[in-house]
């Protein structure tokens, strides 16, 4: 089922009967918000259909002569009747549903018609109905109900970001290394992991202690940031560079302490760090079919998302308002 949503003339959607659900709990639409999806012959007050209750449970459509019909409730003017010859003269307009002027009609000709009123008007699918979420949507953007899911280049250059930080704070201890005779070949018999790991710690010892104390301490920073800023605002700093955020699939806002950290965060941490470990090659693979799974995901999900079921989305500051516990 795909529904829409009005208020003020403003027409958003379609979403689904769980986001609206999830909606009305939270206060983002409200009672007295217009509602329409198929089955239903004219745009409807939500307050109608859910008995006054912030949960819509689906039921036979309401004729339209049913006095508890929102446009029967509502004053009739004479210039509504006269402008909609051949239709219901108890139609009104949305503007004038909820007090304010009214707009003219604007490019007829590639306009659509009010269900409630047969005005013309340019319905966008676009806007949400809170208006402190409203964002700068372009025609190339992917809209998933109020939410504008992250361009795929915007995801890898995040990751290149974050990537680039972590050589940063391991400097150091690269520039220290490349002074040494290193022998690699140790690193590259998988089966000998003990052999490569004794070879790792005398190679450590070799290195000054002062050297050691700052990459450790740069490195441990990073990651500190990087939890902190991912913890309260869902976004690594390569995330918080490129404008982008992760938010639950369904609530659309900061995903759980669980999904945010465990899965996607420290889980993720380990799997690529042993895939590293073995050989950078695989780790790279592993990335570059994340990213080709979400570049063919209607919703950009890749494996990252489907595990820890997140989207990926631009950051917009109403995704940090969390939503009041159902009393």
């Amino acid at each position: 089922m795909q529904i829409f949503l009005a208020r003020n003339n403003v027409q958003a959607g379609p979403y689904t009967l769980d986001q609206l659900n999830i909606m009305l709990t939270s206060g983002e639409v409200v009672l007295d918000d217009l509602i329409w999806h198929e089955g239903l012959d004219q745009w409807q007050r939500v307050g109608n259909l859910t008995n006054n209750q912030p949960y819509y449970r689906p039921a036979p459509i309401v004729s339209a002569d049913n006095n508890d019909s929102i446009i029967n409730n509502v004053t009739i003017f004479p210039e509504d009747s006269a402008s909609t010859t051949g239709q219901d003269d108890k139609a009104v307009s949305l503007d004038r549903l909820y007090g304010k002027p009214e707009r003219p009609a604007e490019n007829a000709k590639n306009s659509k018609v009010d269900m409630t009123t047969n005005r013309q008007y340019t319905p966008n699918s676009n806007v949400s109905l809170n208006k402190s979420g409203a964002k700068k949507i372009s025609d190339n953007d992917k809209v998933v109900g109020d939410v504008v899911l992250a361009p795929i280049m915007s995801r890898v250059l995040a990751t290149a970001l974050n990537g680039l930080l972590y050589v940063l704070a391991i400097f150091p201890l690269v520039m220290a290394l490349t002074k040494m005779d290193v022998d690699y070949t140790k690193f590259q018999n998988i089966q000998d992991m003990d052999a490569a790991y004794q070879y790792s710690m005398t190679l450590m010892e070799s290195i000054p202690s002062s050297t050691l104390m700052m990459s450790q301490v740069m490195v441990f920073g990073l990651f500190a940031l990087q939890l902190v800023f991912i913890t309260l605002r869902g976004q690594s700093l390569g995330k918080l560079i490129t404008g982008i955020r992760v938010v639950d699939q369904t609530t659309h806002r900061l995903p759980s302490f669980t999904k945010l950290i465990g899965m996607r965060t420290l889980l993720l941490f380990i799997i690529y760090n042993l895939l590293f470990s073995f050989t950078s090659f695989l780790g790279f693979v592993v990335i570059i079919v994340h990213y080709y799974m979400a570049s063919k995901s209607p919703e950009n999900i890749g494996w990252h998302d489907k595990l820890a079921k997140t989207l990926v989305v631009k950051a917009d500051s109403s995704q940090l308002v969390k939503k009041p516990k159902v009393k």
